[in-house]
């Protein structure tokens, strides 16, 4: 009799709660489990807005990187840095890559233990220039061009893309064709500089495509003494592969593969140079055993100057550095022949 009154209790409707609690059996025997039924049955809960959880404050520079919109070019590390911000590092969803813990299989020492080193000479002759010869050997720069990674290619490509789209297919040409022009007149001051063409480096100076090249890079100069090698070919003999080496010469005493490098924006750590550490120690490996050269290089310098004539970041790269990259470029090397 108990069970049955109290379960007409639950099915009565919300208006005659208050009759309920008039009843005396209610009150002398449950008063307690029909207060807190009819709390459950007819008390409503307040919905909770997850936004309002989110720290507005910490993704503030996120809102605006997705609402505003930029219409000057923009370079590959912008849009690197975009994607990070947007969708996270494309390593995070992928498996690591195990391409450092490899082993060349055609392991070459980057030093040649069988080149005699004579001394280098200050006072010595014009810097060595030889000219590149036409040869079925793949370049250094074709073979890491060939080689890029998944993810280089697809953010090269990317870049690519949405340079078209915002200027042009003619526009883009026009933009790389400027591009290889002023590191072409660059590369060109910087001779007339080493080789103390007085009149030429005067004009070059005053030319205002690389006029904030030259400036950006006035300090290190100031740190670059003998002169070894400029604009000259190079090929391993034992590995044939052939480049074009920038510059070779001493800085701050150490005696260096120098690669100029222009930038429109700032490249102030070795990682912002992407695979231009292994381009400089494949040219090392390739002097070291290139007869055409009696000397033998360990160190590499890139520098990246600036066309508005900020400072240029020289990064320096010591013997155990280059070592490292040494073997990165083997590995490259090796994924080339391959494929080829």
């Amino acid at each position: 009799l108990v069970r049955m009154k109290f379960l007409q209790l639950l099915f009565r409707k919300p208006r005659k709660l208050e009759m309920l609690f008039q009843v005396p059996f209610c009150q002398k025997q449950f008063p307690y489990m029909c207060l807190a039924t009819s709390a459950c049955l007819y008390s409503k809960k307040k919905k909770v807005n997850s936004y309002e959880q989110v720290d507005q404050e910490k993704y503030k520079n996120l809102v605006y990187s997705v609402t505003s919109y930029k219409t000057s070019a923009q370079t590959p590390e912008t849009i690197f840095e975009e994607d990070n911000l947007l969708y996270g590092p494309p390593s995070k969803h992928r498996p690591p890559i195990k391409a450092e813990t490899k082993t060349p299989k055609n392991w070459v020492p980057l030093i040649n233990p069988n080149k005699r080193i004579s001394l280098l000479n200050s006072d010595s002759d014009v810097p060595r220039k030889i000219a590149l010869q036409k040869t079925k050997m793949p370049s250094v720069t074709r073979i890491l061009q060939q080689t890029l990674s998944p993810q280089q290619a697809f953010y090269l490509e990317r870049w690519r893309q949405k340079m078209i789209q915002e200027l042009g297919k003619d526009g883009f040409e026009e933009y790389t064709k400027n591009l290889f022009l002023q590191g072409e007149l660059f590369h060109t001051a910087l001779e007339s500089i080493f080789l103390s063409e007085e009149m030429a480096a005067k004009e070059q100076r005053e030319d205002v495509a690389i006029s904030g090249y030259l400036s950006s890079v006035q300090h290190v100069l100031e740190d670059v003494s003998e002169v070894q090698a400029l604009e000259s070919a190079v090929q391993h003999e034992t590995l044939q592969y052939l480049g074009l080496v920038d510059c070779v010469a001493k800085y701050r005493g150490q005696l260096c593969v120098i690669d100029w490098k222009t930038s429109e924006k700032p490249k102030p750590t070795l990682k912002n140079t992407f695979d231009n550490p292994l381009q400089v120690a494949a040219y090392i490996g390739a002097i070291n055993h290139d007869a055409n050269y009696d000397f033998q290089v360990s160190c590499g310098l890139i520098v990246v100057a600036y066309k508005n004539g900020s400072p240029a970041h020289p990064h320096f790269m010591d013997p155990d550095l280059c070592s490292q990259y040494w073997n990165k470029w083997l590995l490259r090397l090796e994924e080339y022949m391959d494929r080829n």
